[in-house]
């Protein structure tokens, strides 16, 4: 796909972090580089809003990761965890993100979807066709819908480069399955292991 991408676009990004945590942890038993993903994300262009959508916990244990995150420019959208009768947990911020899109759409040139979830695909489609935005979707490619790239004006896949987005990413050596991963990776993990 090519695409203009210019200084004066206006950029709102909006983070699914439970889905770009899981697909770091589960291809890469790594956790997700957020600060360079939000600048590749931006591209140079002028960033208007960034938010990413996240749940707390009792514990409050994410407070680190969230103010991390504050700390590079992401604005923290949080809900409380559901737990339900018989244990189910429910963290569910897809609504939440598609109305912020939405909203924020008049106001913006691009909305970048750092998500692999084909639920949003309505989103990218409402807002090329209501908004006329720009809509670029990133995040890991072997484990995004292939309708989500399909309908994205640009994809933008971190598998081409997990060294840049990815924190204690080593490699698979051949022969072997995956390596341990380094010291920390999991310090979220409690949080975000919710689907």
């Amino acid at each position: 796909m090519s695409i203009i991408k210019h200084a004066e676009q206006r950029v709102g990004v909006f983070i699914d972090t439970q889905n770009v945590y899981h697909s770091a942890k589960n291809l890469y038993r790594a956790r997700a580089n957020f600060g360079n993903i939000l600048k590749d994300s931006v591209a140079g262009r002028r960033l208007i809003r960034a938010r990413a959508y996240s749940v707390t916990t009792e514990s409050g244990e994410e407070k680190g990761f969230f103010e991390a995150l504050t700390k590079i420019g992401i604005e923290m959208r949080t809900k409380d965890l559901q737990i339900f009768f018989g244990g189910a947990k429910k963290a569910d911020w897809d609504v939440g993100l598609a109305v912020d899109a939405i909203t924020a759409a008049p106001k913006l040139d691009t909305v970048v979807l750092v998500t692999g979830d084909g639920d949003f695909v309505p989103l990218v489609q409402y807002l090329q066709v209501h908004s006329g935005c720009q809509v670029e979707v990133v995040s890991f490619g072997r484990s995004t819908s292939g309708k989500l790239k399909e309908a994205a004006d640009d994809f933008l896949d971190l598998d081409s480069e997990p060294r840049r987005y990815l924190i204690s990413y080593r490699p698979v050596r051949r022969g072997n399955s995956r390596d341990e991963p380094s010291n920390g990776v999991d310090e979220v993990g409690k949080i975000l292991d919710v689907e």
